[in-house]
């Protein structure tokens, strides 16, 4: 029977994609549950080398986020994976209560191991992770924008610090210049920092190169733990090598639209470049819907008679202040909850109407999609741009039969932050 290679567990939807894409990018061939799955992987498991169990428990409370994640870590232990992945997001999205020192240090208690790594670095999204420090472009995290997240509001760039605040665990730090000397220098360090009693080390990186080094040495660690960056330095370690093989999605067919829910400064270039390149685009609002209003049956009413003439956008997109607002009057949860859900629900309307073709943006509003379609795994495919891959999935139960349903769905989830200004109108391009 074989075994998968890499067992991973990610604290978004949209996080679990960027992981899956670049484990596909290095020759991966990896399939993407969407939460744990109830059966042992049958025939699935001859054709994938990784599996990718996405929950959604980033912003859930922490023994949630545990539990979710020890029982995500047992179906993958049962399923044959040497190695555990714990993905988090690349800016490190966290309270001082966690959720990612509490669940790391619940991963490492039950694999019985007493060290790991730390490091959300992602060159090739411009995070780079220097002095323990975390950069977002030229920016220090708490400098980015970041700072005015909604949920997980990040105030100090310091992750030494932050990890440390919800860690019973000793944290330290393997910096840049240990990194740049490669595997030999990587071990000794960790070595070292292991008889200083530190269990959690932060570790620098500037490069992908620095990350390849860095999966060098993690060959053999039970438990790994960052954002997607360090999946590009995995594969190797397994005799696994690029291929165009690993990608290949079925054919693209018909109608598109974009939902967005995430408020990230990206996010909001993104929906404005849209709308300035003329495209249809329909605002959701928090307040109307709140008021009573049947505001998807609105939106779908819009969208209908435009999806025919190319991608449609509906978005609950805002800048901060406008989203401050909001959620003074209605509460944070309540506001996010409304819109999560709304949003869901036209999704499950679109697909209704023909939409083959779906891109979400933002972690949360993407969790919410595709429980709403009944999706529970999708094949991962081509990188749109970095960190967001298309996907193909099968939907339960399967939409009307008068759409043609058997081609399955081409699905795109997007973390609020990645992305180009063009993204939304890229990646129908791109599958097209």
């Amino acid at each position: 029977m074989k075994h998968l290679a890499l067992g991973c567990i990610a604290d978004d939807f949209t996080g679990a994609t960027d992981l899956a894409n670049n484990l596909v990018r290095a020759g991966m061939r990896v399939l993407q549950s969407l939460g744990v799955p109830t059966q042992p992987l049958a025939a699935e498991l001859a054709e994938v080398d990784a599996v990718v169990v996405a929950l959604k428990s980033r912003t859930v409370a922490p023994a949630e986020a545990v539990a979710q994640s020890l029982q995500a870590l047992a179906w993958l232990q049962a399923q044959g994976a040497p190695q555990i992945y714990f993905k988090y997001c690349s800016t490190f999205d966290s309270t001082p209560q966690g959720n990612i020192g509490p669940v790391t240090e619940a991963l490492m208690d039950a694999l019985g191991t007493d060290f790991t790594v730390a490091t959300p670095a992602f060159p090739d999204n411009q995070r780079t992770v220097f002095k323990g420090h975390l950069f977002v472009g030229e920016l220090l995290l708490s400098e980015s924008g970041m700072q005015h997240h909604p949920l997980t509001p990040m105030t100090d760039a310091n992750l030494v610090r932050v990890l440390q605040a919800q860690c019973r665990r000793k944290v330290g730090l393997i910096d840049y210049r240990v990194v740049a000397q490669g595997e030999a220098a990587i071990r000794a360090r960790m070595a070292q920092l292991r008889g200083e009693g530190v269990a959690i080390a932060v570790v620098d990186a500037l490069s992908n190169d620095d990350l390849l080094r860095l999966g060098q040495a993690l060959k053999g660690m039970p438990l790994v733990t960052a954002g997607s960056g360090v999946a590009i330095g995995l594969p190797p370690n397994f005799g696994i090598a690029p291929s165009a093989h690993a990608s290949q999605l079925p054919a693209a067919t018909g109608l598109q639209a974009v939902l967005s829910g995430s408020c990230s400064l990206a996010t909001r270039r993104q929906v404005q470049a849209f709308i300035q390149a003329g495209r249809p685009a329909l605002g959701i609002d928090p307040l109307r819907i709140a008021a009573g209003e049947d505001v998807t049956a609105q939106a779908l009413a819009w969208a209908e008679p435009l999806l025919a003439g190319g991608p449609v956008l509906l978005y609950s997109t805002a800048d901060p202040d406008a989203v401050e607002s909001v959620q003074g009057r209605l509460g944070v949860e309540a506001a996010g909850a409304l819109v999560e859900r709304t949003l869901a629900a036209i999704a499950r309307g679109l697909v209704q109407r023909g939409v083959r073709q779906l891109v979400v943006a933002g972690g949360e509003t993407s969790g919410a999609c595709v429980q709403a379609l009944g999706i529970t795994q999708m094949k991962i495919g081509p990188q749109i741009d970095p960190g967001v891959p298309w996907c193909h999935a099968k939907m339960v139960p399967p939409p009307p039969a008068d759409h043609s349903s058997h081609e399955g769905l081409h699905l795109t989830l997007k973390s609020g932050n990645f992305g180009s200004d063009d993204f939304f109108s890229k990646a129908f391009t791109m599958l097209a």
